[in-house]
């Protein structure tokens, strides 16, 4: 359906006339009332302290209180889809937004709406602190079915205010679902993990990860200072934490290189490497999936086939997380030594029986990934169906522009 149809039948022959934020018949701008508090000094309370983005804490006391739209006049995360947010009740606003409302004519919300979709490009100031000062925002047009006959103009655009918001909850309720199901599958994850690696003494073998690796111990970059421009930018790739946090059993992306000085200080350590964190993030684990370098904040196993594999050991290092976190509280930055891992003790059945569990924990594992890589996806999907009902809700040709979008 096109756009003009879908407005033509919402409107039902009425005529739209566009009226600037400026217009005080329609809006009213209750800037007056901001206060900036400095975080020191603020009075922790019940009521949300707004700026240019998002609720930045909960005070005492409020500067405004009913339905409001809230304009960041500078801060904005994004130019291209500028911070517009919307609040009821007591709150309080500081100095980087705008606190805008529609007067007996005009739904609040349905200002909110469609602000959304306005480009505000054209209306700031100030480069590369972009700016929307009053005197550019009263300037802003904004569309009001028959505003000569309010009871009409007031149903079109509840109705229009009803679709949309429906659809917002749609999201937020998919999200819920989907995310609740989520940390269901990790927690049950885990639980088979642990029950999986629980054994009992005599069970097993234990051993410590020395006693069954072919190559145990932290990675190296001897060069001072490490941040010397020399080491990096060639073809060899240079693993960080970060990058271990980030994936998901198997190393497949790098955002740093060495070059061949580079390597010549540190060691390259072959695929399928175990590499584990001891810094910043401490016990991340994850497996090499190419030949790579990385600093000391990282312990490379290499496992001995003939004893274990370091599928294995990763899960068993996952599920003891929590207690060498705790053994790497107390300092400044957490971290962890190279002698935590060298003293543990770990039980280490068959070969057949660690490749079992690992069958299993990959299959529980892959079920839990699909369905974080696919909550993205399928919130995208419903924000883009929003986004298609509000473009045809929202998108009213202007007099001047005939068939055209504003």
């Amino acid at each position: 359906m096109s756009s003009g149809n879908f407005l033509d039948k919402l409107l039902d022959g009425v005529a739209v006339e566009w009226k600037t934020l400026g217009n005080e018949e329609f809006f009213e701008i209750v800037n007056n009332g901001r206060r900036p508090v400095k975080a020191a000094l603020r009075k922790s309370g019940a009521t949300p302290y707004y700026g240019a983005n998002n609720i930045q804490d909960y005070v005492e006391g409020h500067t405004h209180d009913g339905e409001f739209v809230l304009i960041a006049e500078d801060g904005s995360a994004s130019l291209e889809n500028y911070s517009i947010q919307y609040t009821t009740g007591k709150f309080w606003a500081n100095n980087h937004v705008h606190v805008v409302c529609g007067k007996s004519g005009l739904n609040t919300r349905f200002l909110y709406h469609y602000l959304r979709i306005v480009n505000f490009i054209p209306f700031l100031t100030g480069g590369a602190r972009a700016k929307l000062t009053k005197g550019s925002m009263i300037e802003i047009p904004i569309p009001i079915p028959c505003p000569e006959t309010p009871k009409k103009s007031l149903e079109i655009q509840a109705e229009i205010v009803r679709i949309l918001d429906t659809f917002t909850e749609l999201t937020t309720e998919l999200t819920t679902e989907l995310t609740t199901e989520l940390n269901l599958r990790k927690k049950q994850y885990n639980h088979y993990r642990d029950q999986l690696l629980s054994f009992e003494n005599g069970e097993v073998e234990w051993k410590t990860l020395g006693e069954v690796a072919l190559d145990f111990g932290r990675g190296k970059s001897k060069h001072r200072p490490r941040n010397d421009e020399k080491l990096y930018g060639g073809d060899i790739p240079f693993i960080q934490t970060g990058d271990i946090r980030n994936a998901a059993h198997v190393i497949t992306q790098y955002s740093q290189t060495y070059s061949e000085l580079g390597l010549i200080q540190s060691k390259l350590w072959p695929k399928g490497t175990l590499c584990v964190t001891i810094a910043a993030n401490i016990a991340e684990t994850s497996i090499l999936g190419f030949d790579a370098c990385f600093p000391d904040s990282v312990i490379g196993f290499i496992a001995n086939p003939e004893k274990t594999s370091s599928g294995y050991v990763e899960y068993l290092l996952s599920s003891l997380k929590t207690k060498l976190e705790e053994k790497g509280q107390g300092s400044a930055q957490s971290n962890i030594n190279l002698g935590t891992f060298e003293n543990l003790k770990l039980p280490f059945p068959s070969l057949a029986e660690q490749a079992r569990i690992v069958a299993i924990l990959d299959k529980f594992d892959a079920l839990t990934t699909s369905l974080t890589e696919g909550l993205p996806c399928e919130i995208e999907l419903r924000q883009k169906q929003y986004e298609y009902y509000r473009d045809l809700l929202l998108r009213f040709p202007k007099p001047t522009q005939a068939g055209e979008c504003p």
